[in-house]
Parts: C-alpha cells; sequence; structure tokens
C-alpha cells in the first residue's frame, strides 16, 4: 500500500463539490449493484443536501475529487453515514486515511465511539471495518439483505 503524493489534500467539502461527490459514490458503489440485486443506499442519496446537513470532506489528489467522507455528529457517538474512494484510486491507504480522519473528528467533538454500516454481502468491506477495530454489533433486515452495524471506541489520543 503507498500513501498518497503530497499534492493529496484532505478538505471540508463545498456546495459546489455535490456533483463531483455524487459522480465519485456512483463509480464507488455500482459495481455493488449486482451483488445486492438493488442500488445501494449512498448511490440515493443528495449530496447537495448532504453537504448542508452534515460534515462532509473530500479527498483531492491531483486537482480530482478521488474520496469522500460523510460524518454526523450524534449524542454519543459520531456516525459515519458514507466513505468512499474512486476505483481507480483504492489499495493507495486513500480509505484509510479517511477512516483516521473519522476518528480524529470523533475526538474534536468530545465522542469516544464511532458507529457505520454496510451491507452483510460486502464481505472486503466486513474485513476491512474489523481490521480496523470496529466490532459488529447488530444486524437488521433490509430488503433481502443484512445490514450490518459496527461500532469502535477511540483511545484518546490517536496512538496509530
Amino acid at each position: 500500500m503507498t500513501e498518497p503524493g503530497p499534492s493529496t489534500v484532505l478538505r471540508r467539502a463545498v456546495a459546489a463539490d455535490a456533483p463531483a461527490i455524487t459522480e465519485l459514490v456512483v463509480a464507488a458503489y455500482r459495481h455493488y449493484e449486482p451483488l445486492i440485486g438493488r442500488t445501494p443506499l449512498p448511490m440515493l442519496a443528495h449530496y447537495e443536501d448532504a453537504v448542508r446537513q452534515h460534515e462532509v470532506w473530500v479527498l483531492v489528489a491531483d486537482g480530482e475529487l478521488v474520496g469522500v467522507l460523510e460524518l454526523e455528529p450524534r449524542a454519543d457517538h459520531l456516525w459515519i453515514e458514507n466513505v468512499a474512494v474512486l476505483p481507480a484510486w483504492q489499495g493507495r491507504g486513500l480509505g484509510r486515511r479517511l477512516m483516521l480522519h473519522a476518528e480524529d473528528e470523533a475526538r474534536a467533538h468530545g465522542l469516544g465511539e464511532i458507529g457505520l454500516l454496510t451491507n452483510e454481502r460486502y464481505a472486503a468491506n466486513i474485513a476491512m471495518y474489523t481490521r480496523y477495530g470496529y466490532r459488529e454489533v447488530d444486524r437488521t433486515p433490509h430488503q433481502g439483505t443484512d445490514l450490518v452495524w459496527f461500532r469502535k471506541t477511540l483511545a484518546h489520543p490517536r496512538t496509530a
């Protein structure tokens, strides 16, 4: 796994980023449609609203939006609504960088836990979240598959 180059910038999204975020999410999730037999939930989101209502971060490399992280602070944890990296940029540590940023943001909000969900058929994502220290806390049926809910308790401060 190689680290992104010095031209990689992580910044808060602005309204003008919404179309590029939408394109990125479609590209990142489209291969899941045949796996689950429907459109993945992140592909149905309205990113104009997300940028207004949540903390959305974008990762820009060489002038191209290549990653997105959508966060929602809740009373007892930080919720990761979405994390996605363009397929051509996957395998370079960018997803890990976004996940570590989520941990930093949780701490900045004074929150000691992070939550997220994925689909039971996204085996690689489940394995990745488990490697990152997330634990499965629930499964709920959703349109013929199960949603898998994860939580991670954070150490203060980040030790990685």
